[in-house]
């Protein structure tokens, strides 16, 4: 396990534009255009090191995979909705065996206070290391984490 003073994130996505194979095969990419407030500054309290679960929203609606936090918060300048926005940089780490559908992440008693189910919009979470724990395990991904971190 990381660091006990390790946070852990859940970041989202629209496969459509930008998927978790697509990630794979980049290995590294800047998470950007996060343009609600509250989102930007969950970003700016990710450190270098901490894990994400990578999230994708729409129609699949499923954590698909994990990614490592490789750079702080920086800006992310925007000539169409100028403010102060943040950015950070994330490096893959892996794609989960089997993607853990929302569904079965909202009954699932030991997920009913993760972020995701009460503010389902919001782009960038903070997740606790037992969820995080519990996500990767029902994505039969657990082991597999624990020997590349």
């Amino acid at each position: 396990m990381p660091k006990a003073t390790s946070k852990f994130w859940l970041l989202k996505s629209e496969p459509d534009v930008y998927s978790i194979d697509r990630f794979a095969d980049d290995k590294k990419t800047n998470w950007d255009h996060v343009r609600n407030f509250q989102a930007r500054n969950v970003l700016r309290t990710c450190k270098k090191g901490e894990f994400a679960l990578i999230y994708h929203s729409n129609d699949d609606r499923a954590v698909v995979g994990v990614a490592r936090v490789c750079r702080e918060a920086y800006p992310d300048p925007d000539p169409e909705k100028p403010g102060d926005w943040s950015q950070i940089d994330v490096e893959f780490v892996l794609k989960l065996d089997s993607p853990v559908p929302l569904s079965t992440i909202k009954t699932t008693k030991t997920l009913a206070g993760l972020p995701l189910l009460k503010q389902s919009r919001l782009s960038c979470m903070e997740v606790g290391a037992k969820e995080f724990e519990i996500i990767l395990k029902m994505g039969g991904s657990w082991e597999r984490f624990q020997k590349r971190k």
